[in-house]
């Protein structure tokens, strides 16, 4: 049994690994993005920790509610243990295995072919049974290294899941201030119309306005009601969205601050373009799909080799049970197997064309998500930069409407314009109010886009127990 182990170490040790070493592909970077502002060396933005992006203790509530909640990450949890079970038994390869098997004919028997030292179904035995590949092609290693790689890009996954749920349950918050905001400007435009339509009516009866005036008041009156309904829909679709993504049944959710009062970080730095090479979580899931693929070549490749493995057995077997334990019933042997494919062969090698097909594939999909996370990126950064021009504009006109709005109305009451000025006015100042409300949510939900396009700076457990700590 010793000679046995030696030549079996030995054989590992001038054993190689068929196929391809994996080596990350080469690709273009620039020295840094191209709509971004200030210097790439500041650090980036992706390195904040979630909570303090977020800033609004209500939303940090509900995050953490959805990190502990959330379907789609309990699976992405789930689908990482199927794969850690699943990398314990490719690596279980490694060793010997090791099988125990006993009889003890205690019903009866009839014949005369009873040996003693023999396994039958007619003797009692005990035998243990040990047999090892010898990993000399390296396939045992190639499907390890698939093993470990699938396992990471699973974790990368979990890691993907919970930047997108932070960032979905951000966004989806932001969406439901922003429908608050724009129903209380809705119910003010609402009374507005309504003292109009009263003011229409007293000029009516006296004399000075015709039955067109009030009629027009009525109906703006009546889009601005229309308008409360619409915000009042999708502010319960938001809080169902939110419940959804928070593992629950849908029910009111509770705001924190105001659209307006919500914190935004004074710049918006990326970072350095290479950054996210290391920190995209997709990027990493499709790396490792590739160093996976990879591996499986060299393991295509081994499959055509021939296999040996070192087998063992050892036991004991008797007619009689007072005679087990004697000496003429023990045996033991051990050996060397030696399979090869013959036949086969030709399919194996296009088992190899397979393995050879999906790594090319894997190398598109990796190239691929590369390119899409710098144009997420991109995008980002000029949504950000845009929004925040865009909300400053809006502010102003906001702010000259309502000024033009109160000369109108006193020039009305006056009589010394017609309703038109009023109209106009008012259903101007309504829309950009609107808007400035929704330039605001935009740039928070940009912020957030950003952040997400970037990676992120948290991982699943360690930043999330910090948060749990900085919020207790």
């Amino acid at each position: 049994m010793r000679t046995l182990l030696a030549i079996g170490l030995s054989c590992l040790f001038l054993s190689c690994s068929m196929g391809p070493d994996y080596q990350r592909p080469k690709m273009e970077e620039a020295a840094s993005f191209r709509m971004a502002e200030g210097s790439p060396d500041i650090p980036s933005l992706a390195n904040l920790p979630w909570w303090d992006l977020l800033r609004d203790e209500q939303l940090q509530g509900l995050i953490k509610v959805a990190l502990a909640e959330n379907r789609d990450l309990r699976q992405a949890v789930a689908t990482v243990e199927e794969f850690q079970a699943r990398a314990f038994i490719a690596r279980s390869d490694y060793f010997p295995g090791l099988t125990a098997s006993g009889n003890a004919p205690a019903f009866g028997r009839k014949t005369v072919f009873l040996f003693p030292g023999f396994a039958s179904p007619f003797n009692y035995y005990l035998q243990g049974n040990l047999a090892w590949e010898l990993d000399i092609w390296g396939r045992i290693r190639r499907s390890n290294e698939a093993a470990r790689a699938d396992l990471l890009s699973k974790e990368e996954n979990r890691r993907a899941v919970t930047i997108q749920l932070v960032s979905s349950v951000g966004e989806a918050y932001f969406n439901l201030l922003q429908f608050d905001a724009q129903l209380d400007i809705a119910k003010r435009t609402l009374q507005s119309w309504e003292e109009s339509v009263r003011i229409a009516q007293a000029r009516l009866k006296q004399g000075f306005s015709s039955r067109l005036d009030m009629d027009q008041f009525e109906a703006e009156r009546a889009h601005a009601a229309a308008r409360m309904a619409e915000l009042e829909r999708q502010m319960v679709h938001a809080e169902n969205q939110l419940s959804v993504l928070m593992g629950r049944k849908p029910f009111a959710i509770t705001r924190g601050r105001s659209l307006y009062d919500q914190a935004m970080p004074p710049d918006v730095p990326p970072g350095l373009p290479s950054e996210l090479l290391q920190r995209r979580p997709d990027i990493l899931v499709a790396e490792q799909q590739l160093v996976a693929a990879t591996a499986r070549i060299g393991a295509a490749k081994a499959d055509r080799f021939p296999k040996i493995t070192l087998t063992g057995l050892l036991g004991a077997a008797s007619p009689q049970l007072s005679k087990f334990f004697t000496d003429p019933a023990t045996y033991a042997v051990a050996g060397a197997g030696f399979t090869g494919p013959l036949l086969n062969a030709q399919m194996l090698g296009f088992q190899q064309d397979i393995a050879e097909a999906q790594a090319k594939q894997s190398l598109a999909q990796y190239e691929q998500s590369i390119l899409v996370a710098f144009r997420e990126v991109e995008d980002s950064l000029v949504a950000v930069r845009t929004a925040r021009t865009q909300n400053e504009a809006q502010q102003q006109q906001v702010t000259a409407l309502q000024s033009a709005l109160k000369l109108a109305e006193l020039r009305y009451k006056g009589g010394l314009a017609n309703y038109l000025d009023v109209l106009v006015s008012r259903r101007n100042l309504f829309e950009a109010e609107l808007a400035m409300t929704s330039s605001r949510r935009l740039h928070l939900v940009s912020v957030v886009q950003l952040y997400k396009a970037l990676g992120g700076g948290w991982s699943p457990e360690t930043d999330r127990s910090k948060g749990d700590s900085k919020g207790s």
